[in-house]
């Protein structure tokens, strides 16, 4: 059962605050997601256990509910993004900002960048 699911129908939890946030993919990663590049979004401020909502989660809503493409392995490898895909918050690397686990605010401006290219 993924983090947006609840135990009894599998719906979103719903009737909580949202968070306005702003995400961009970069590098070839918006083929994903509709050929488009910049996405405003408004997402639950809490998981279905209560907790903050972290990237984490919102990396999962983003293959839930805003991919369309169904290659999910091309963004995601093991519940997190692939390897050669930089994370930025509000222009840091998300390494510095706790990679995964950072609590996501309204207003966050949150950047995948795929770093990998053929050639």
């Amino acid at each position: 059962m993924g983090i947006f699911e609840n135990s009894s129908n599998g719906d979103l939890i719903k009737g909580r605050d949202d968070l306005s946030i702003d995400v961009e993919f970069l590098g070839g990663l918006e083929l994903l997601f509709s050929n488009q590049a910049k996405h405003q979004l408004s997402i639950p401020a809490f998981d279905p256990n209560g907790k903050p909502a972290t990237v984490a989660f919102l990396i999962e809503y983003l293959c839930n509910h805003v991919m369309r493409d169904p290659r999910k392995d091309m963004f995601v490898l093991d519940d997190t993004v692939r390897p050669g895909i930089l994370v930025l918050i509000n222009d840091a690397d998300w390494e510095l900002e706790g990679e995964a686990a950072y609590e996501l605010q309204k207003g966050d401006h949150i950047v995948f960048v795929s770093t990998l290219h053929g050639g």
